[in-house]
């Protein structure tokens, strides 16, 4: 069973800005991309490092550990297959920014 989980008001990511929240006992990276949220585990693939304050640069996150690139729109590294990103459902409903959970 899937359910709706707010994780901030619809206003309080705005456009080039990014966010740290729990949600049901994991760390989640969202970023404001040109007016669309993507929301993505806070950790790399390659080595578990923490996300949140990786290089941004248009749609392309580098993780501050190696430098790996990755395209957060689809998730997946830049150039290269194999390493993705753990992308994760999230929307605004009714002015809260929702992530969409499953039991």
């Amino acid at each position: 069973m899937t359910h709706n989980i707010s994780i901030a008001g619809g206003t309080d990511l705005a456009p080039g800005s990014r966010m740290l929240a729990f949600v049901e006992g994991r760390s989640v990276v969202l970023f404001n991309v040109e007016g669309v949220v993507h929301a993505i585990d806070n950790s790399c693939p390659h080595s578990g490092a923490s996300l949140a304050n990786g290089r941004l640069d248009g749609h392309v996150l580098q993780c501050p550990a190696h430098g790996l690139r990755f395209d957060i729109r689809s998730g997946c590294m830049v150039g290269a297959k194999g390493l993705c990103l753990t992308k994760l459902p999230v929307e605004t409903i009714d002015g809260e920014l929702m992530m969409r959970t499953g039991d």
